[in-house]
């Protein structure tokens, strides 16, 4: 029963720190600071609400198998029943994780279609920062290794 609840507790703490990771156009990984970025003026023409699915990188469902699975062999006293308990709670377990892995890590986000000076335009989704974007608001799109955010533009 302890290693029942020893590997719950790992699971919640891995699905907790999943949910830890950000997109966040407010918060810069450690390799981007102090680098030239790419700077160019725009204007946001719509924004629209949209998911960011979670991510399923496996971690949920090997840690919700392995609850299930000895959650399961303990089931029963028979060996052979307490087998194939395991067996088949191993398997919920691992459905359940994956789920529980995905819903924590998926993120609400914005789409913005924006016109760049030079007239040609481009869909960006981000990650909801502080800031809050609308249709009409100047902004610039800094890119920074591939990676763009969009952030209004200074006055």
């Amino acid at each position: 029963m302890k290693n029942i609840v020893n590997l719950a507790l790992a699971l919640a703490v891995v699905t907790g720190l999943g949910a830890c990771a950000s997109s966040s156009p407010d918060v810069i990984k450690r390799e981007d600071a102090q680098r030239m970025a790419q700077v160019e003026d725009a204007v946001v023409l719509s924004v629209r609400t949209v998911t960011i699915d979670g991510s399923q990188s496996g971690i949920g469902a090997a840690v919700g198998g392995v609850v299930g699975a000895i959650g399961g062999y303990g089931g029963s006293s028979v060996q052979r029943e307490a087998q194939v308990l395991g067996v088949l709670a191993g398997v919920a377990g691992a459905a359940a994780g994956n789920v529980v892995e995905r819903m924590a890590t998926k993120e609400e986000a914005i789409e913005l279609l924006v016109q760049l000076k030079g007239g040609e335009r481009r869909a960006i989704i981000q990650a909801k920062g502080s800031e809050k974007l609308e249709a009409g608001d100047a902004v610039i799109i800094v890119t920074t290794g591939g990676k763009v955010r969009v952030t209004k533009a200074p006055k």
